[in-house]
């Protein structure tokens, strides 16, 4: 049997690793395994533990007895080829389900029970949809999915353990330290602190600065986030001196440039008289001294809008490499941006539309936390600053002030808006407010339908949830899908599919699929862990040509170690090809499938995903399997 990985076994170190892996994973084609699965009588669900790996390998193998010489005519009735092919497979869509998982808050902003299906009206580019699928997840139903997922490993017979915890939620906390001051800076520290501590052995967080000075990869080591928090401060790339004369901000620059606004540019003209008026002489001295403070001033205006602009694209720069590390991880996937907000100017639309474009393919929520919590703007400037501006004009500046307080939140509201995320602000209970964005609700819903006559064009479709019952509680839910893109080539979008269930949070019920884990111990060092599937093909659409019956499925089986980095993983297509009474005996027995890996000791989430050609069926089950020292 000739086994070929199914993604890179080399587990990623850092941020640019991550970006290369995701890169590969989502348009390099995926390599077939050749297997030949033999026929139901010999089909033990048993590992050969004669065959020793290399202690460093990582890589999946799979071992199973090969089907006995056939030694019928090739018209015999009980013929049978269960063979690969690397070409002439062909591969039909997976139907479309769009899952959409929905949060309803009373106004205290707790959670509303009880929901029933009937309850909620769900809508696409408009058009009611029928709701396909209806589940409610609360933290005891999370718990027994994980019980389940961690009942399917076995040990090797020497001692009974505990189940692994298998991680599911992976939250990157990302800390606008180009944005944010020195006072903010200390508090937030204190307040993230006590949000880690209430983190479940289920999550997973990262932590991440946007100056990409302060980083930690996902875990649940509480002690190690910890310390890497104590590393927030400000790192501007352009601290803004305010002892120059004028003292402009980025919303009067952003006016004065972008806007052409004359009266900001009148007041701050004044103020440069007022206070540092240049030399200027002669019988037009008056005249001159206005050009000359016209000029300082939009010269100064100029140089802080590119900074600010400079800084606002290094963000969401740095937010995108954030979504393509959070992208491949095994579960449900959120991101919290703690920023005191920043301008948003008329060339930053289409960075913010990117960023917003990523997270939703990718299936990411965008929380936002205004980091400088119940903030405003002292009416006259710093009292201790002596100042000698003109009343009205001194009016005129704090009413810019606090016009640049104001809109450096709607940055914030955009990001969680275009995710179906949520947005906390005007509060310094900012321990509250990340546990409200960081932590699962005790209770949410999952609603699922399969759009009717949808084009495979790759457009992005608007999605709105709301209550039969027209309720005034708040509804936090995604606000769009991206439509599957048509490929040309089937394997390549079998390939596709594929990629995206085995990095989905969610498990797929279109095939009956049964999965088990056992590992055996060859050396100290390394453990052969056998990943078993049982496929039941009662009621799987078996393609009938000329008396045989055909059905391609491929198996693809990830492993992803404790902090849900990808390990190893094995992709196989089973080419079925059956004639009676061998085709009845499988109907009644199954297909069983194994992949076998070397694995070094430590707790690890098993994710399989099963297609078949014909249907166009899909299954991904979670499994679990620890392996001691």
């Amino acid at each position: 049997m000739l086994n070929v990985p199914f993604w890179s076994s080399v587990r990623p170190t850092g941020m640019r690793r991550f970006i290369l892996i995701c890169s590969f994973l989502f348009y390099a084609g995926l390599p077939f395994a050749r297997a030949q699965v033999p026929p139901p009588s010999s089909q033990a669900s048993q590992t050969d533990s004669s065959q020793k790996p290399a202690p460093a390998d990582t890589k999946g193998t799979e071992t199973s007895s090969p089907p006995p010489a056939q030694s019928q005519s090739p018209n015999s009735a009980t013929k049978t080829e269960v063979t690969i092919q690397e070409q002439g497979t062909t591969f039909r869509l997976n139907v479309n389900l769009v899952q959409v998982h929905v949060t309803v808050r009373d106004a205290s902003g707790k959670p509303v029970p009880n929901l029933r299906k009937d309850d909620f009206l769900l809508y696409d580019q408009g058009k009611p949809q029928a709701i396909s699928t209806f589940s409610v997840e609360t933290r005891e139903s999370r718990r027994e999915k994980a019980k389940v997922a961690a009942n399917s490993g076995s040990t090797d017979g020497a001692s009974e353990q505990q189940a692994p915890v298998l991680p599911d939620r992976f939250i990157a906390l990302v800390f606008d330290d180009t944005h944010i001051s020195m006072q903010d800076a200390a508090y937030l520290r204190t307040q993230a602190d006590k949000f880690l501590d209430g983190i479940v052995p289920t999550d997973r967080v990262a932590i991440f600065s946007s100056s990409g000075e302060m980083s930690h990869n996902f875990t649940n080591d509480k002690e190690a986030l910890k310390k890497t928090l104590l590393s927030l401060i400000p790192r501007s790339r352009f601290p803004i001196d305010h002892s120059i004369c004028p003292d402009v901000n980025y919303y009067e620059a952003n006016q004065i440039v972008n806007y052409q606004n004359t009266a900001v540019l009148d007041v701050l003209r004044q103020v440069v008289i007022d206070i540092c008026p240049p030399v200027v002489g002669g019988p037009t001295a008056a005249q001159q001294l206005q050009m000359a403070a016209n000029f300082i001033v939009q010269s100064r205006a100029q140089e802080v809008l590119g900074h600010g602009d400079i800084e606002a694209q290094f963000v969401y720069r740095f937010m995108q490499d954030v979504l393509t590390h959070l992208s491949v991880m095994p579960g449900e996937r959120v991101m919290i941006l703690a920023s005191p907000g920043f301008l948003m100017t008329p060339g930053q639309y289409q960075d913010l539309s990117i960023v917003i474009d990523q997270a939703n393919h990718s299936n990411i929520v965008i929380n936002t936390l205004d980091a400088r919590g119940l903030y405003g703007s002292a009416p006259f400037g710093d009292i201790a600053e002596v100042t000698h501006i003109d009343p009205a004009v001194a009016a005129q500046i704090a009413s810019y002030n606090l016009a640049d307080q104001d809109e450096r939140a709607s940055v914030l509201n955009d990001f969680s808006f275009g995710t179906g995320g949520a947005y906390y602000g005007n509060s310094n209970d900012l321990a509250s407010g990340l546990n409200q964005l960081g932590t699962a609700p005790e209770v949410s819903y999952v609603l699922g339908f399969s759009p009717q006559s949808q084009k495979m064009d790759g457009s992005f479709h608007t999605l709105k949830v709301s209550l039969a019952q027209k309720n005034k509680y708040i509804i936090q839910a995604r606000h769009g899908y991206y439509a599957p893109r048509h490929v040309n080539d089937p394997a390549e979008q079998a390939h596709q599919d594929i990629v995206a269930a085995a990095f989905s949070r969610d498990e797929i019920l279109g095939l009956p699929l049964q999965i088990q884990t056992q590992y055996f111990k060859t050396d100290a060092a390394v453990a052969r862990v056998s990943v078993v599937s049982r496929i039941d093909l009662k009621g799987i659409h078996f393609r009938k040509a000329e008396g045989w019956s055909m059905d391609d499925f491929t198996v693809a089986t990830a492993i992803f170690d404790d902090n849900g980095n990808f390990v190893a993983g094995l992709q196989k297509v089973v080419k079925m090809k059956f004639q009676d009474p061998t085709y009845q005996n499988y109907l009644r027995t199954g297909l069983t499938v194994k992949s076998n890996f070397d694995l070094k000791p430590g707790r690890y989430t098993v994710r399989q995903v099963v297609r078949d050609s014909e249907g166009g069926q899909m299954a991904a089950r979670n499994g679990s399997v620890e392996i001691p020292n």
